[in-house]
């Protein structure tokens, strides 16, 4: 048998034509060009050192410290060179002062913006023993809430069993528990669900003030209420239901508007005053600046005409106190955020203050 041969320039112009099908290839994917070379930008790292505000002795320098660390950030290393100080009880200047009351530095500033050079230098303060405000208000809210009841069930170790058994409680007096406990249970439900509350701490001796304030007051209040001798309202019915029904409104108005605040702080919303939406619990906001403080002040001036107790009317007029102070520096901020608006209202009182 034979083999048949292909001829020879068919071959050659095959080879020719894959040489030139590979030379376009080359020619359409461009200039061969070297790999990019990486190059490593110089960051530049700050060396913080920690002063006492006191003597102005280092206590200790924080090293390699990236510019977009926080403060924050600085505290929990210096927690780690000195473990008896943890975050929440340092305190940080870039100027000396030995006051507990001046503005610290905000755990959110960003380390770069406090530098002038390489090196930061801050100066520390003790800020002593720290608890947070979720803590703060669980505590003072929670503490009459119970001591109330305490009162209301008439223990023996408060009250004569006798006397107890023997008198029959007029019905105001379960209507201001009632009134007592809603109030409390308010308090402490929004403070875990509505309020952003600020993630900052405050020293422990703000928390027993707070406490010695409302426990203090509450256990006047309820012990006088609930003793078996305690005087109904001089006017009856009119002076029960009444208060009675302005009480739970100015509750129900509190609670609405602390949930359209909380809305209107949302993260988008550059609402720069509280305003009214369409409930109609917040339409107060266009007489006053501060409408829960009055709605505050409107449930224990009705919870006082009710019981007509001195207790309650002497509690009710230092909150009115309070909340008006409360009202006024609120009402100072809102005027330099948005001042030809903010002008119309009033503090807390409409037309008054």
């Amino acid at each position: 048998m034979f083999e048949r041969h292909k001829p020879y320039g068919s071959m050659q112009y095959n080879e020719l034509r894959s040489f030139y099908n590979l030379s376009q290839f080359v020619l359409s994917a461009g200039q061969f060009q070297p790999p990019p070379v990486l190059r490593h930008s110089k960051i530049p790292y700050y060396e913080v050192e920690i002063l006492d505000a006191k003597t102005k002795k280092q206590i200790c320098v924080v090293d390699k410290v990236h510019p977009l660390s926080t403060l924050l950030d600085i505290k929990h290393r210096f927690h780690k060179a000195c473990p008896e100080w943890y975050p929440s009880r340092v305190g940080l200047r870039q100027e000396r002062s030995t006051s507990l009351d001046g503005p610290f530095l905000k755990d959110s500033i960003v380390i770069q913006n406090l530098a002038v050079s390489s090196i930061i230098t801050l100066y520390f303060t003790d800020l002593g023993q720290q608890v947070s405000w979720t803590t703060v208000f669980l505590t003072e809210y929670s503490g009459p809430l119970l001591i109330y009841l305490l009162f209301y069930a008439r223990l023996a170790s408060i009250y004569n069993i006798e006397e107890s058994n023997e008198s029959i409680r007029h019905p105001v007096v379960h209507l201001a528990c009632f009134c007592h406990c809603l109030h409390y249970v308010r308090c402490i439900l929004e403070t875990l669900f509505v309020h952003n509350i600020s993630e900052g701490h405050t020293p422990l001796k703000n928390l027993i003030k707070g406490c010695a304030f409302y426990w203090g007051f509450t256990s006047w209040i309820a012990y006088y209420i609930n003793h078996p001798q305690y005087t109904p309202p001089s006017f009856g019915n009119r002076q029960i239901f009444l208060p009675l029904f302005t009480f739970l409104v100015c509750e129900a108005g509190n609670h609405f508007i602390n949930v359209a605040l909380v809305h209107q702080s949302s993260p988008g919303n550059r609402t720069c005053f509280p305003g009214p939406t369409c409930n109609p619990f917040t339409w107060l906001a266009m007489l006053v600046s501060c409408p829960n403080y009055t709605y505050e002040i409107g449930s224990w001036i009705s919870f006082t005409v009710m019981t007509q107790t001195l207790p309650v009317g002497i509690f009710a007029f230092l909150m009115i106190i309070q909340m008006s102070l409360w009202a006024r520096k609120k009402h100072k901020i809102y005027l330099k955020k948005c001042n030809t608006y903010m002008r119309r209202k009033a503090a807390i009182i409409p037309f008054i203050l």
